[in-house]
């Protein structure tokens, strides 16, 4: 079974930043990607950053310039640095990994989230 851990989220003021973390755990032979989703209220969730183990990262278009993804993976461990928020930001945002591992029918390529973290910005 495999966790992932959150934390970082908070009130920022606009203009201002955050960092979020999540760390995977767990039973797991390889981390494929780990991203981050966020959504607000009323609306789906959509994706923010994903960042493969090896490929090319990718950010949602509302956050190109402003956010970094990263990961350390000798900590199995993804990061979110948040810049420049808007208050249109404010959501609750997921991480997520992609894990390969071994299941009871084989090795499968799984999907995980994290509970979530509140990011809210004040205009």
């Amino acid at each position: 079974q495999v966790q992932l851990v959150e934390s970082g989220g908070g009130l920022a003021q606009s203009g201002g930043s955050l960092r979020l973390s999540c760390a995977a755990s767990g039973s797991m032979f390889s981390i494929n990607v780990m991203g981050w989703y966020r959504q607000a209220p009323g609306k789906q969730r959509e994706l923010v950053a994903a960042m493969p183990t090896s490929g090319t990262i990718t950010y949602a278009d509302s956050v190109k310039g402003r956010f970094t993804i990263s990961r350390d993976n000798a900590k199995n461990t993804v990061y979110l640095q948040m810049n420049s928020l808007k208050p249109e930001d404010t959501a609750v945002y997921y991480c997520n990994a992609n894990i390969r591992g071994t299941t009871v029918t084989g090795w499968r390529n799984l999907n995980y989230w994290g509970q979530g973290t509140q990011v809210t910005v004040s205009s």
